[in-house]
């Protein structure tokens, strides 16, 4: 087990992270101390939550170019209801940020299973319409720190053993996709979809109502992080993670998710996350521009894609054989 791992794509970016940052180091003390590691967790654990809904879809092969989008509306509409009454329980904000994701990562997936229209054309259209619709509850005005009660901006930045509740929620996320996509019917289902749809129908796996769960499930964490982000940096606006999409792609094919559906793991894309994350501080630090760390990103997701079309098969569940 110890030797497939040491071949494994994971392992060969698990490596490239810890190079990366021990060559930081070597430029700029103090990068690898522990404090700042774990600051870089929580900053990316939002990336992390974002590339494992990605994850789900990709598996299927589709895609959820409308995440980003997601996030900003949940966030802005939690925020507003902060401000309009600031006596709500947090948890209940919450619930409202989870449920709305859910709803609104539902109606991707209805399109794309009902009517058949491919995902990519579907999840564009939804990132126009949902900051469309920022635009129309919002006018276009900000929510900003002042505005929002103290409950609603502590919890993200609470610390439990030198570690903030955003990052925790990465954590405990982590390790119920670990269980929830290699243990349970529905997680093998993603996988099945996404290496051979004929085999999976065969078998009676509904592929369309998997895609459908996996937009359903994607669109709820978005909705999470919609909250986790707005409470965290303490302002909502019509453009908030405007672009994040490209860096929620970039952390699954960076992390082995291939494009083509059906391979991919949740070490991978969390790794792959790491990675992006990890660069995004280094390079302020190295006082490189913001603009460089989108093309960087871009360059990333191309050498990412391509290596992936080099590998062997990974996890195979469902054989072409069993087409026949």
């Amino acid at each position: 087990m110890i030797g497939s791992f040491v071949r494994s794509r994971e392992a060969i970016l698990l490596a490239a992270l810890v190079a990366l940052v021990l060559l930081v180091e070597t430029r700029f003390a103090g990068f690898a101390a522990p404090g700042n590691l774990t600051r870089i967790l929580n900053d990316t654990s939002i990336l992390i939550i974002l590339a494992l809904g990605q994850m789900l879809v990709i598996l299927t092969r589709c895609i959820d170019l409308s995440l980003a989008s997601n996030l900003a509306l949940t966030g802005m509409v939690t925020a507003m209801l902060n401000a309009a009454m600031p006596g709500l329980p947090v948890g209940l904000l919450l619930a409202i940020a989870i449920a709305l994701g859910l709803l609104l990562g539902a109606f991707n997936g209805l399109l794309v299973w009902k009517l058949e229209i491919p995902s990519i054309v579907v999840t564009l259209g939804t990132l126009t319409i949902y900051r469309g619709v920022i635009f129309l509850v919002s006018g276009g005005a900000w929510v900003n720190s002042h505005e929002m009660s103290a409950a609603y901006k502590a919890l993200p930045r609470t610390e439990l053993l030198g570690l903030p509740l955003l990052g925790w929620t990465g954590v405990a996320i982590v390790a119920a996709f670990a269980v929830g996509v290699n243990r349970t019917a529905l997680g093998r289902a993603f996988y099945a979809v996404g290496g051979n749809p004929g085999a999976a129908i065969y078998t009676g796996i509904d592929v369309g109502r998997t895609r459908f769960w996996a937009f359903v499930i994607s669109g709820g964490l978005a909705g999470l992080c919609g909250y986790l982000w707005v409470s965290r940096y303490a302002v909502a606006y019509t453009d908030v993670a405007g672009g994040f999409e490209l860096d929620i792609v970039a952390a699954c094919v960076i992390g082995g998710i291939s494009i083509a559906g059906g391979l991919g793991t949740v070490t991978g894309a969390v790794l792959g996350a790491l990675f992006l994350g990890t660069i995004k501080n280094a390079l302020p630090v190295a006082g490189i521009s913001p603009f460089w760390q989108m093309a960087i990103s871009g360059a990333a997701i191309i050498v990412a894609v391509g290596f992936n079309a080099r590998r062997q098969p990974g996890r195979v569940i469902l054989k072409p054989e069993a087409t026949r």
